[in-house]
């Protein structure tokens, strides 16, 4: 959980590194709690047939938007690649299997053009 908070906490930070255990828990954690909150919008009747989107969901999605999109670049960061490659997400497909990768890859090791390795300083 403290992953989570962590993330949250560097709410639009851009720069520096993340590593893999930060950005899979807060991917994990963030899952968990739209699908609590979908069921709640489910069993509440908060769903809008037209957005297709439930009230809590919806208003969750946009407040972890940002902080997603900032531990995805310094995710890349920490792979020794440019935040830009975030944009190959948007070909169909295989630009989503291309980003899943990068996720998955350790870091670099020792220090990178983004900053100090944080495994080093993880005592």
């Amino acid at each position: 959980m403290n992953w989570y908070l962590e993330v949250l906490k560097k709410y639009a930070v851009f720069e520096g590194r993340a590593r893999r255990k930060e950005y899979w828990l807060f991917f994990l954690f963030t899952t968990i709690i739209s699908i609590i909150l979908g069921v709640l919008d489910n069993v509440f009747g908060l769903i809008s047939a037209d957005a297709g989107v439930g009230l809590l969901g919806g208003i969750y999605s946009l407040a972890v938007f940002i902080p997603g999109l900032a531990v995805t670049v310094r995710r890349l960061h920490d792979t020794d690649r440019s935040g830009w490659w975030i944009l190959i997400s948007l070909l169909p497909l295989i630009g989503i299997i291309v980003l899943l990768v990068f996720m998955f890859l350790d870091s670099t090791p020792g220090e990178n053009n983004f900053g100090a390795n944080p495994k080093d300083s993880v005592v």
